[in-house]
């Protein structure tokens, strides 16, 4: 099967592009906006509307494949790549890559994504956004060539068992960490709550005191509203590297503060994401390192999960070496091509480290269904349920393809 034609269109996201530095910064609100000048290259305003670019293949048969290219909401931040606009982007992915694709044999999708994976304009890489999306259409052409689920191209190009289990799904709440949370507790999410703790002054204390009475009352809430006793969902907050702020990164300090937040999370286990940024790959690598040897020391459960500064196949695998964490989040934009995350996944599992197959908010409904069969695949640990920050609209986008790609599993058994 070929590829006969391509189609680009611009479209939106499921949230914002946001500039993280100046929210750091200290930028205020005006109800939904931010106020302030940007602190990152290529942002007209702090909080400007998430673009995408959809990629659709036409096959030969006349059957119509796509991916959609998608940017995380930090873009620019933590060493990734820049604002991602369609106004830009359309133009360019006309000139450079639909050429290249009309025409093409629809064998491998591994083959065809590493190429334009490592494809250079001008002695560039391709935008991880551009990258993401066009493997996303590829995927999901070869597998319509096959006439498979993409999970079963997975599976077989990885030499991978196919499991009719669900994948664990987290869920993040946004700003809205309180009725959100009543929300996940009610659909039974496995993960939750992310929380959004990004400023020192208004969500985590200055003394880290906000973010203590967040996680009692997070553990009191769950304990209040679950239905039976089995439901035990773990508890991950990411805080955007504000701990480390507010310790000046000592890691016996921020060991001993993360220390009273696995108290106050009891009976539930907390993962901690982020705990601090400190503005590079390797000293955040030795940072981590550093936490997590005085979490062991001080016989503290929380476990850290990297963020920041870990966000390509080579950063997963160098965060993983090193033995930084106990968990990384692999941001499935950041990688490029969705072979890349199929990679890192299985790259942690081999080596003892726990996968959190994440992405963004800012993300795609098709961006979305193509990672739950990435993950299904692969068997990731958890997987982030997006598109947006409303919690259920990505929750049902992501748990109900898990559970149709489980029915006609047992169905082809």
């Amino acid at each position: 099967m070929r590829i006969a034609d391509v189609c680009l269109s611009a479209g939106r996201t499921g949230f914002f592009f946001d500039d993280q530095r100046a929210i750091k910064n200290g930028a205020g609100h005006d109800g939904f906006v931010y106020l302030g000048g940007t602190a990152t290259p290529g942002f007209k305003s702090i909080r400007q509307a998430g673009e995408s670019i959809s990629v659709m293949l036409v096959l030969e048969d006349g059957q119509v494949a796509a991916g959609d290219c998608a940017a995380v909401q930090y873009s620019g931040a933590g060493g990734r790549d820049p604002l991602f606009l369609a106004e830009n982007y359309i133009p360019f992915m006309q000139k450079h890559i639909v050429p290249k694709l009309i025409g093409r044999e629809l064998t491998s999708f591994r083959e065809l994504a590493a190429e334009f994976d490592r494809m250079e304009v001008e002695g560039k890489r391709l935008h991880t956004a551009v990258r993401y999306g066009l493997s996303g259409a590829i995927l999901d052409a070869v597998a319509r060539s096959q006439k498979k689920m993409m999970v079963e191209v997975i599976a077989q190009e990885y030499g991978l068992p196919l499991v009719a289990e669900r994948v664990p799904i987290f869920a993040q709440s946004g700003d809205d960490r309180y009725t959100s949370v009543d929300k996940m507790i009610l659909k039974g999410a496995d993960v939750l709550p992310h929380a959004l703790i990004n400023n020192v002054e208004t969500k985590l204390g200055r003394d880290g005191e906000i973010l203590l009475e967040y996680v009692k009352w997070l553990s009191k809430r769950v304990q209040t509203l679950r239905t039976s006793e089995s439901y035990r969902p773990d508890l991950h907050i990411d805080v955007y590297g504000t701990i480390g702020i507010i310790f000046n990164n000592d890691p016996v300090k921020m060991a001993a503060y993360l220390g009273t937040l696995e108290e106050a999370a009891k009976p539930f286990r907390l993962y901690i994401e982020g705990p601090m940024d400190v503005g590079e790959r390797e000293a955040q690598i030795a940072s981590m390192a550093a936490l997590k040897h005085e979490l062991d020391r001080q016989g503290v459960g929380t476990k850290i999960v990297a963020d920041e500064w870990c966000n390509t196949y080579e950063d997963v695998v160098a965060f993983t070496e090193a033995k930084s964490c106990h968990m990384v989040q692999i941001k499935t934009p950041d990688l490029g091509s969705l072979h890349n995350t199929a990679e890192a996944v299985l790259y942690c599992k081999k080596h003892g480290m726990e996968a959190y197959q994440g992405g963004t908010c800012n993300e795609t409904d098709l961006s979305a269904k193509a990672c739950v069969h990435v993950a299904m695949g692969v068997r990731s640990e958890r997987l982030l349920a997006k598109p947006g920050m409303g919690f259920d609209e990505g929750y049902m986008i992501v748990r109900n393809e898990i559970e149709r790609i489980i029915a006609l599993l047992n169905r082809r058994k």
